[in-house]
């Protein structure tokens, strides 16, 4: 996830024109820092998330507090930030949200003078409504984009939001970036991108960016803490495949607890406590009806030609991941 080439730059025409915003555009890039993170071998997610990551961040709080997408920070040990001046400042991971998906870092230095990102109210955005999507790097590495949808989404990894936010055109260097509504306050942050199928075979690539009203609630609980305060959702340690109204297992978490219940990849998941499931939406919304952590789930699967129910006594994730140095 490490991109070394510094001088990409999006193309000139999806780059937003300043003039054209009732708000101080390039002060709201200049919140926008580079967020390079350093994660052990032995890491739980090294493995599917590499050890060197890169990304973007959003500077929210004049303590020195940034907001990013979990999976660049989970289970760092080292963190740099760098700024639209070029300041470099050390980091580190104080909260990461399995729920929203978010990661907070908290600066291990000052950085006097750093543009602050005021937040917003996602649910203000509408399909249609113009933004801006910025990572790293002022107005070159920025996107005027709209809110091409407002849906929930559900990823393969267990993770499920209600009301997530797609944009177009998709930026380039998505992860972490910041979004920005049109009162220049900050909307969501940039999780990934992904394509959806157009009438005569064309394909529009999206950006899925996570509401910042994913976060309000419980910012300073996992600010104070590390945690949201909410209960942690069942953990199956399964990474799910959707095919043509079919979920199966695409691979195990070693030693999660859908591999110690004896789930095996390629197996085709039917129902969850006896509840149908076809794509990821219900699968996941299923497994979350069980309860919290530590509830027992029961998928009923297809292996091969036989049908079998295995019960699976779910975990916190967090639990599964090296833990934040300061909690």
């Amino acid at each position: 996830m490490l991109d070394d080439d510094d001088d990409w730059e999006v193309p000139e025409a999806f780059q937003p024109e300043p003039s054209e915003f009732a708000f101080p555009l390039i002060e709201r890039l200049q919140s926008v820092v580079t967020v390079r993170a350093q994660v052990p071998p032995d890491a739980t997610s090294a493995a599917a998330l590499g050890v060197e990551r890169e990304g973007s961040g959003v500077w929210i709080d004049p303590g020195g507090l940034v907001l990013t997408m979990g999976y660049l920070v989970m289970e760092a040990e080292t963190i740099w930030l760098s700024t639209h001046d070029g300041r470099v400042v050390q980091g580190t991971t104080i909260a990461t949200d399995f729920e929203s998906g978010f990661g907070l870092v908290q600066t291990l230095g000052r950085l006097p003078g750093m543009a602050v990102a005021p937040l917003g109210d996602s649910d203000t955005l509408a399909q249609g409504t113009p933004c801006v999507l910025g990572a790293a790097g002022g107005i070159s590495h920025a996107v005027a984009c709209t809110v091409a949808a407002r849906q929930p989404f559900a990823g393969y990894w267990e993770y499920m939001l209600e009301k997530a936010i797609f944009t177009a055109p998709a930026h380039p260097h998505w992860g972490g970036a910041g979004l920005f509504g049109p009162d220049g306050r900050l909307a969501g942050v940039g999780s990934l991108i992904l394509q959806q199928g157009q009438p005569g075979g064309k394909r529009l690539d999206l950006n899925m960016v996570v509401p910042i009203n994913e976060l309000l609630p419980h910012l300073e609980m996992l600010r104070r803490t590390g945690h949201s305060g909410r209960p942690a959702r069942p953990w199956l340690g399964l990474y799910a495949t959707e095919d043509e109204e079919e979920v199966g297992v695409g691979h195990l978490a070693k030693g999660g607890p859908a591999e110690r219940a004896g789930l095996r990849p390629r197996d085709r998941i039917l129902a969850v406590d006896g509840q149908a499931v076809s794509d990821l939406i219900s699968l996941w919304t299923a497994v979350r009806a069980a309860g919290s952590a530590g509830a027992k789930v029961r998928l009923t699967v297809a292996r091969g030609e036989r049908q079998l129910d295995v019960s699976i006594t779910s975990s916190d994730r967090s639990r599964h991941l090296k833990t934040p140095r300061l909690h």
